[in-house]
């Protein structure tokens, strides 16, 4: 056998390395008695500590998109948790009970932050990770949440919301946004009409927050998840994926965390 290994060095064929493989777990953590379900996902070939991100889901609920896209992070070498802002993992099938699970959350802010926060220290008490470097991105429900929270002033180096909401009863204030902020959203989007946006571009300009908002020609609601299709039809809902938009936002995401994680 080593006789055999030395022949294949010598011919410059080495030896396969090792794959990289991208694991995932469901957590748990709890938030003031309730048990909050997330799923965590990492490179198992990366040594030592590396960035975190969070993933807040949309108003569906902790679902596989959401995981789906920890994968995709974790792939990026970074240690990342799909969060559970409703509990126990509760997923709804139909808007009203999504409608009805935002609702209960979103209708009382210090729920809503006890929650990203259970999510973010539980994400920063993790071993491979380097606590003070985090970012979250959001998608629909949870576009509107990391971006208040970064209103807030959350320890977060960078936020990233997906056809999420930029209207807030929370203004950010000068000097308290300590994150960077990006914003993806589809310009036939009647969810986020062009009033809210330009309203959004004068409160980070005021709070002098650095940021930038990218508006995506024709493009509608929920356009970074494949599904959006099947749930718009079944629901007259005006979602549509586009999978131009997905990729070039996915793509700007990308050098957005290496600059804000300075990789």
């Amino acid at each position: 056998m080593r006789q055999l290994i030395l022949i294949l060095l010598a011919l410059g064929l080495g030896i396969p390395a090792a794959r990289a493989e991208i694991r995932g777990h469901e957590v748990t953590y709890t938030d003031n008695g309730t048990t909050m379900k997330g799923y965590i996902a990492y490179d198992d070939k990366i040594e030592g500590k590396r960035p975190g991100v969070l993933v807040v889901h949309e108003w569906w609920g902790h679902n596989e998109y959401a995981r789906s896209r920890a994968r995709m992070l974790a792939g990026m070498g970074y240690l990342a948790l799909a969060v559970d802002m409703y509990g126990d993992g509760k997923t709804a099938d139909h808007p009203d009970d999504a409608r009805k699970f935002m609702m209960a959350v979103t209708g009382n802010m210090d729920v809503l932050k006890a929650r990203f926060d259970a999510a973010l220290k539980y994400l920063q008490s993790r071993r491979i990770v380097e606590p003070d470097n985090i970012a979250a991105l959001g998608y629909c429900f949870g576009g509107a949440v990391v971006l208040n929270m970064a209103r807030l002033g959350a320890p977060l180096k960078g936020v990233a919301s997906y056809h999420g909401s930029l209207g807030t009863a929370t203004p950010a204030e000068p000097g308290k946004v300590k994150a960077r902020v990006a914003v993806f959203t589809g310009e036939a989007d009647p969810m986020i009409p062009a009033d809210q946006v330009s309203t959004f571009r004068a409160e980070m300009d005021r709070a002098g927050v650095g940021y930038k908002v990218t508006v995506y020609p024709g493009v509608k609601h929920s356009f970074t998840n494949p599904e959006a299709d099947r749930l718009g039809q079944r629901f007259n809902m005006p979602l549509a994926y586009d999978a131009k938009a997905d990729a070039d936002s996915w793509a700007q995401t990308e050098a957005f965390l290496k600059d804000v994680f300075k990789k």
